[in-house]
């Protein structure tokens, strides 16, 4: 049995159809990893996740804007995917497809989709794969990487289009890990996504091929990789790591998911340490990918090199009183992602950073091909001013608008908004992506 093809044994039912307590949760943790329900850490198991999720508690626990839908199709890429669709009572809409980042789910795109299907289009946004109660990719950390590289991703969402009967996307917006898959997707297929919104992760482009050498022209100049960087970190006073080799590590899972202050607290105190409401989020620009200037980010990207991630941010914990106020992430809503990773762990969401890295040998092989393409349909990129996303990899940014994207329509940094912009600020980022597809109607009108 994999770790989610589980007996109906009663006991989410005990936990409860409206909300999935966190007290319920971490007392149910034992009950769970002996029936199966919790990810085994065997090595090098194959488990593919297969199992329905008919029996668990509807998504979202009631907190899901009226209007929107949860459902899985299935025969996606290999995979059974679940999505949030709004905007699907009127057929022929064109399509707008969400792609979320990690730690999320397509749950993070609920305080939009609503704005867009008012517009007047079909808006989906997937648990993608390795995420939520999307199942058929193997749960184990030994698995086999290959689907989750970048241009499986990519066939993941075309299989998706496909399977709802469109030929063509009107826009894709992706967000932190989502970003890349949306702008390759843009960048491979122009005559499927027509449009495209890159939020927080800058897009900089596919890797160079040295380019007339034989005439004399220098090899570009290799950027530095994450390991050396560790090694660089590592030296700092006090010792650093880079987030991106931590997540790589088979220790990750375990950290998170079995968090000393509990999930429900380390999803908290991890969302508002990204946030615009910790008053340390200052980001500005590097001036290059160096130890020194890298430890200028906070904890949860250049960690302390002797503490997990549960540890970097338990001393972010905000108080009871922000807590109880804060609009924007409820106790509800954070409640809902300690719901679905307490369900699934992390291992799955983790595997891209295993393979999608410029420097992992088969990705770098896989995507120098593109080497020279651009996005050339029309793009966008929005991230909050509080957001350290903008500047993590140093002049990323400036390659996405000088050369990456050759016909971006608009630099969007939005104040009060951290990490999370499309949770943080719902209205500007609906506006935005709203104004932003229709001066793409507005233009096919006047051709």
């Amino acid at each position: 049995m994999s770790a989610l093809e589980y007996p109906d044994n009663g006991i989410m039912g005990s936990i409860g159809t409206e909300s999935v307590s966190r007290r319920g949760l971490l007392a149910a943790a034992p009950m769970f990893a002996a029936g199966g329900l919790a990810l085994m850490q065997a090595p090098a198991r194959a488990a593919i996740v297969r199992a329905g999720t008919a029996n668990l508690p509807p998504y979202g626990n009631g907190t899901i804007p009226a209007g929107i839908r949860s459902r899985v199709i299935d025969n996606v890429n290999g995979l059974s995917m679940h999505v949030l669709e709004a905007g699907f009572e009127t057929p022929g809409r064109p399509l707008v497809l969400l792609l979320h980042g990690f730690p999320e789910l397509a749950y993070s795109w609920r305080k939009v989709m609503m704005p867009l299907a008012a517009a007047g289009y079909q808006v989906i946004a997937p648990d993608q794969r390795g995420f939520g109660r999307t199942t058929g990719w193997d749960d184990s950390y030994d698995a086999d990487p290959d689907p989750f590289r970048m241009l499986n991703m990519v066939r993941d969402v075309m299989a998706l289009v496909y399977a709802l009967g469109h030929r063509s996307v009107a826009l894709v917006a992706g967000h932190d890990a989502g970003s890349p898959v949306a702008s390759w997707a843009a960048l491979i297929r122009p005559d499927v996504f027509r449009s495209v919104t890159i939020m927080s992760s800058p897009f900089d482009g596919p890797p160079s091929l040295p380019f007339d050498t034989v005439n004399g022209a220098a090899a570009p100049t290799p950027a530095i990789t994450d390991d050396r960087l560790d090694i660089e970190l590592a030296k700092l006073d006090p010792p650093r790591k880079y987030y991106q080799n931590y997540y790589r590590t088979r220790d990750a899972n375990d950290d998170m998911l079995h968090a000393p202050q509990g999930l429900h607290d380390f999803f908290r105190a991890y969302y508002f340490y990204k946030s615009a409401d910790y008053d340390g989020n200052k980001p500005h620009p590097l001036k290059a990918r160096t130890a020194e200037e890298m430890a200028q980010i906070p904890h949860y990207y250049v960690m302390l090199k002797d503490r997990g991630m549960a540890e970097n941010v338990a001393p972010m914990m905000p108080p009871a009183d922000y807590i109880a106020k804060c609009k924007w992430l409820t106790e509800a809503e954070v409640e809902v992602y300690a719901g679905e990773y307490g369900r699934t762990g992390f291992t799955g969401a983790l595997q891209g950073y295993r393979v999608r890295r410029g420097s992992d040998p088969k990705s770098l092989a896989e995507l120098i091909t593109f080497s020279g393409r651009t996005i050339d349909v029309p793009s966008m990129y929005i991230a909050g001013k509080s957001d350290w996303g903008v500047y993590q990899t140093p002049g990323a940014v400036e390659k996405m608008q000088s050369t990456a994207c050759t016909r971006m329509a608009g630099f969007h940094l939005l104040d009060g908004a951290g990490h999370w912009v499309q949770q943080e600020q719902p209205k500007q980022v609906s506006a935005l992506l709203v104004g932003f597809l229709e001066s793409q109607a507005a233009g096919h009108k006047n051709l």
